[in-house]
């Protein structure tokens, strides 16, 4: 096929001087065989000069521990476990691990296809990774979403995280303002308030008051890590820090799961409060709740949100990897990692202990109050029943949250830069800043707006999980029906 036909065709002004070009030369001299993909490939390399195409993940290992990293994150340790605990417990798993099977790891595996194809062909960025896999303008379109939802979601997730690094301070300092010797009414009272206090969700505005300067403080240095990780790059930034923060992760992790197992009956008292109980809660279904829809619902939705497949992170991180990287045992190895995680380390911490200080009922109120309010008002509480190493358990448990939180924002920031290297022709220093100056007003929204969590929790529900779900659905279309599903198999299986 002709450049010209090909370019005709599909109608694109972005070959214009490429045909030009082509077309101005003797029939003779022109290129009779290149396809539609190769001329988009060529076309999009002249005109914006792709400056770090050539930029790769140092070793398999370290392109499974970012892909698990994205995953591992706040949802690991405080939404599954909410989700778990309103939705039957053990019965919860049932239905989780079916759409882990059915679901999570058949779409993860093709986008980690779909990223290594087009990354082949010098796109990182999900509207370029969408273009090469739908061939048509539309599915570029579409692909945006891989851009806009990473992004929006880092407005609050990045907040988020500076949170935990609030608490990890206060846990050193010993400024809580949670007194061991209180009663436990007191105790929530008082954690109720330092996280009102320290969150501003007690109004719009008030964490830009003198109340708030520790918050912002902590905001600018979770902000600035992010930053500095991408402004490294991926195989010098990225993979060095994952390579570093997941396995500290799994020891802190460990090192709490430890201590929690070794609670026993803190309460004579109430000696159905025990761990042996709260395991069983864990693990022992109510197979009745089985009946219940919605508890198939939740597991589906907590699937897509735990292993990050419809974000556009994971085609953009698969897009680096080298051409002989298996990506189908990459990808099963990075979504194991994330159920070791989620369910080995978050499952186990977060229910275990609520059921032993609070009780079944007391961990369901817990969670009714919202995931967050389990993390960082509830679990407060629990460590300061656990004596004199409560807040040792407590600072190395919100340093581990700090971790998942930093390991997952990086994650959302760069496909954005990637965006910006491709469309504009930027390099990843002026790409960085672009992203940057978009996520400085999109954080000064989320962080003004903070009365009852309203605004950044209404985003999370919109972006983050009704959008990503619009993307998984969209990929799926493009690798089955518009790349193929053959082609798609063999690629996996390449």
């Amino acid at each position: 096929m002709l450049v010209h036909d090909t370019v005709e065709g599909y109608g694109d002004e972005l070959f214009s001087n490429l045909r030009n070009r082509m077309t101005s030369l003797p029939l003779t001299e022109r290129e009779p065989q290149i396809t539609l993909e190769d001329a988009y490939h060529i076309s999009l390399n002249e005109c914006t000069r792709m400056a770090d195409t050539k930029e790769q993940w140092g070793s398999r290992l370290g392109v499974i521990l970012a892909v698990s990293g994205s995953a591992v994150g706040l949802g690991n340790f405080l939404r599954f476990p909410g989700q778990a605990a309103a939705n039957g417990g053990g019965a919860f798993l049932i239905p989780y691990f079916c759409a882990l099977i059915f679901l999570g790891i058949p779409i993860c595996w093709a986008e980690w296809a779909m990223g290594r194809y087009a990354g082949q062909k010098g796109f990182h960025s999900a509207p370029a990774i969408m273009g090469v896999i739908g061939k048509g303008r539309p599915w570029r379109y579409a692909g945006v979403l891989g851009v806009m939802i990473p992004l929006a979601v880092s407005f609050y997730y990045t907040f988020i995280a500076s949170w935990c690094l609030g608490y990890f301070y206060a846990y050193v300092t010993g400024s809580t303002g949670i007194d061991p010797s209180m009663a436990i009414a007191e105790q929530t009272a008082a954690s109720t308030q330092f996280y009102n206090d320290f969150t501003g969700t007690s109004g719009n505005g008030l964490i830009y008051g003198s109340l708030g300067i520790p918050t912002v403080a902590f905001w600018a240095v979770a902000f600035g890590l992010n930053i500095y990780l991408i402004l490294k790059g991926i195989s010098k930034g990225i993979e060095k820090f994952v390579s570093f923060a997941m396995p500290l992760m799994a020891v802190c992790a460990l090192i709490v799961l430890i201590r929690v197992l070794t609670l026993g009956t803190p309460d004579p008292s109430l000696p159905d409060q025990n761990v042996m109980n709260g395991l069983a809660y864990m693990w022992n279904p109510d197979y009745a709740a089985l009946a219940n829809p919605q508890t198939w619902l939740a597991a589906a939705g907590q699937i897509f949100f735990s292993i990050s497949v419809g974000f556009g992170i994971i085609v953009n991180y698969a897009s680096y990897v080298k051409p002989s990287d298996d990506v189908a045992l990459s990808g099963l190895t990075a979504a194991a990692t994330n159920e070791v995680f989620e369910v080995g380390f978050g499952g186990l911490i977060t229910l275990t202990a609520s059921f032993v200080f609070l009780g079944l009922t007391g961990t369901i109120a817990a969670v009714s109050a919202g995931t967050f309010g389990l993390g960082f008002q509830t679990l407060p509480v629990v460590f300061a029943q656990m004596g004199a190493i409560g807040p040792l358990v407590g600072a190395v448990w919100f340093f581990m949250l700090f971790l998942a939180a930093v390991t997952s924002s990086v994650s959302m920031y760069q496909p954005a830069v990637a965006f910006f290297q491709e469309s504009l022709g930027l390099d990843r220093k002026r790409g960085t800043l672009y992203v940057v100056a978009i996520c400085l007003v999109g954080s000064f929204l989320v962080i003004y707006f903070t009365q009852g969590s309203i605004f950044w929790s209404t985003i999370d529900f919109w972006v983050g999980t009704f959008l990503i779900l619009v993307m998984a659905m969209i990929e799926i279309i493009a690798f089955s029906w518009i790349f193929g599903i053959d082609v798609g198999w063999d690629e996996i299986h390449r």
